[in-house]
Order: structure tokens, then sequence, then C-alpha cells
């Protein structure tokens, strides 16, 4: 793709209240711009930047990038204006786009009919087709508010925490979008062991096992973008190939007493292609031992009711004896403990700070708790 247009704004969405770890993410990566906002981050740049915000953000959910837009106070004028606009810039004719609108503040106040008018000027003046549901290659989204429209096209296709590794996964797995900001916010850069007691599918330990191999969260996936006008398939290699990877020098460990859970987690190294780096075990938390070699960080997403329809007092138990462990067997040794319940996080006597902003995990608002070196 060409970048005589460029800089282009790209929009970095993100799970509410990790705005400002995604922005510390962006801003370390060279991204240009790089300015917080609700639901996501803004920076600028062209099509390579783009590239690379889909391929390299650990903590983006998707990538948009705005290509323009105009005013438009009636049907009549968006058809109009919609006909005129360069799509052929952006989109091919032979890939079905799926066209959605919002409307907020203006005359035009149908969200549904101009969402059909633009596809019917997208079909009629490049020709392409108008996308229904899964078959969807490319997705225009269209703003209208105080009678601006704006168009954005989201070049990332899958949310981005499908890194395609992880096949295997638990009940309530946790998104690796959050788990990555989550080893972020704990400090990891991935120059320590981490260890996950409650491992599940294993994505805190992958997700660190990646970062300090250098390995690109979307290195193994496709991307909308690859379905736009002008992608360069040559270029696109070339830039995934411009990331080398590291032997880390530490090993990373997971365990969990569903030998299930660890089965999964072990297959999902493999798939990740971290696998010779990880340990994974089979074991009840109070079977816990510290891994030989210096401290590093344990980072832990313990069953919560209301996440797996367990009862509340019975968790009490269970995060008593994780912290006892802790205490016990893992001096100088950080932790980051992820929960909804406070009285939970309370009940591990560590000495957590105050807990990190809410973050919606599927329905359910959560937050990270963190301990300095334990003594």
């Amino acid at each position: 793709m060409d970048d005589k247009a460029a800089p282009f704004e790209i929009f970095l969405a993100a799970l509410p209240g990790l705005e400002p770890l995604l922005a510390a993410e962006a801003r370390e990566a060279g991204f240009a711009g790089v300015e917080e906002g609700a639901g996501g981050v803004t920076c600028r740049g062209g099509w390579a930047e783009v590239w690379r915000a889909n391929l390299t953000l650990r903590g983006a959910s998707r990538v948009l990038v705005r290509i323009g837009g105009f005013r438009a106070f009636h049907l009549a004028q968006l058809d109009k204006r919609a006909r005129r606009f360069p799509w052929g810039d952006f989109l091919r004719p032979d890939v079905p786009v799926k066209v959605e609108a919002t409307c907020r503040r203006s005359k035009i106040y149908h969200a549904g009919a101009a969402a059909q008018r633009i596809a019917r000027a997208l079909a009629e003046t490049l020709g392409a087709p108008e996308a229904t549901g899964e078959e969807a290659a490319v997705r225009l989204m269209a703003r209208i508010e105080d009678d601006l429209v704006t168009f954005s096209l989201d070049t990332s296709g899958e949310p981005l925490h499908r890194r395609g590794h992880k096949v295997a996964v638990n009940k309530a797995p946790l998104r690796e979008t959050m788990a990555a900001m989550f080893l972020r916010d704990c400090g990891y850069a991935g120059a320590e062991p981490v260890l996950d007691p409650m491992c599940g599918s294993g994505t805190f330990v992958i997700e660190a096992a990646e970062i300090a191999a250098g390995l690109m969260p979307g290195r193994s996936r496709a991307f909308a973008f690859e379905s736009l006008a002008g992608f360069d398939a040559g270029a696109w290699a070339a830039m995934k190939g411009a990331f080398p990877v590291r032997v880390p020098a530490q090993r990373f460990y997971g365990s969990d007493r569903d030998a299930g859970a660890v089965r999964m987690s072990r297959e999902n190294a493999e798939r990740a292609g971290v696998g010779e780096w990880c340990a994974f075990s089979c074991h009840a938390v109070g079977e816990l031992a510290r891994p030989e070699g210096p401290p590093g960080l344990v980072m832990v997403n313990p069953p919560y009711g209301a996440r797996i329809g367990g009862n509340r007092n019975l968790l009490f138990g269970l995060y008593a004896a994780l912290g006892g462990v802790l205490k016990d067997r893992f001096a100088g040794w950080r932790v980051g403990l992820v929960t909804s319940d406070a009285g939970l996080a309370k009940a591990t006597g560590l000495p957590f700070g105050a807990p990190g902003a809410e973050i919606d995990h599927g329905g359910i608002r959560v937050r990270l708790w963190k301990a300095g070196p334990l003594r």
C-alpha cells in the first residue's frame, strides 16, 4: 500500500480501563501522536504503521483507520456524496464490505437507512458487494455525529486477542490482550520468570514467554487489511520477518489442579512456539513449590463466584491457602492477582496496594491487585 496519503488517524481500540497501559505500550513502540481517549488510543501514521500496530501491539483489541468523510444533512445528500468518495483508494471491487453506521445529534438519525445508502453507493460505484454476517472480509464504519460523516475501516478483522494459538480453552478464559496489559501493569518486561499457580488454559504463562522471546502477537494470523486495495504482500512478509526471536534465559511455570487444564496449557504453548520454555504441572495450590533461580512474578486469575458459578464462601479458603503458600515459599517474588471480589483478594493476606481500574471481563468487572516483593 502507498503511504503517500499518510498520515492517517489510527484508533487502537482497548477494553475500557486499559487505555493508559495501551498508550504506554504504543509510545514505547514508537508510534506517533499517541493520545488516550475513551475506549482506546489514537495515533498517526501510514499503512505501514497500521500493519505494525496489528502485528506488534499486545493490548489493542482492534486497529481502526479513519479514511475521511464529509458533511451530510439528509439521506439524499449522504447518497450523493458517498458516490463521490474515493473508495477505490481503500477498497477492492471483488471483496465484500459490511457497512455499519451510528448516528448521534444529526439530522440523519436512522442508522440502518444510512448504512444501506452507503452500501448501495459502494456497490454501484466501485462494484464491491455488500456483505452480510460472517462473509464480510472488510468492515466499514460510518459515524454520523453533528451532521459530520466519518468513515473508518476495521483493519484487524477478528479481534486481536485471538492470536491464533489458543485452540483449547477452559471455562471463562482470560483474553490475551488483558493478560498482556496486566503483565505490563505489574512491571513485567520479559526479563524474569513468571508463574501462574491456577493457569487454566495458560494465557499468562504463554503471553509472558512470548514477550520474553520477542514473538509478535499477530505473527500467526490473518488481518482484514490484507484484503484492502494496494496491499503489498511482499512488504508485509518483510515486516513480519524483521522481528528476530530471542531464546529466554528464564523459564515460565504454570500449574493447576485440573489435569485437563494442564493438558490444554501445554498444547496451547506448543502451538504458540513457546513450549520448550514453559513447564506445566498438575497439583493443588498447597503443593506449589518455588522454582529454582531468581525471584520473579506470580500472576494469577483465581476463580471467583460470578465467573464460575461457585459459592463465594467456599472460595475464601482457597484464597487464604494461596496467600499462605506465597508468603511462606515465595520471598522476593511480586504478585499480581485478578479478581472481581475485593473480599477474596484481602483473604489472601498479601500486602496488596490499591487495586487497579475496573475492567470488563465477560460482563464481570475485575481489577488487578498488586503486591511488591514478598518478605
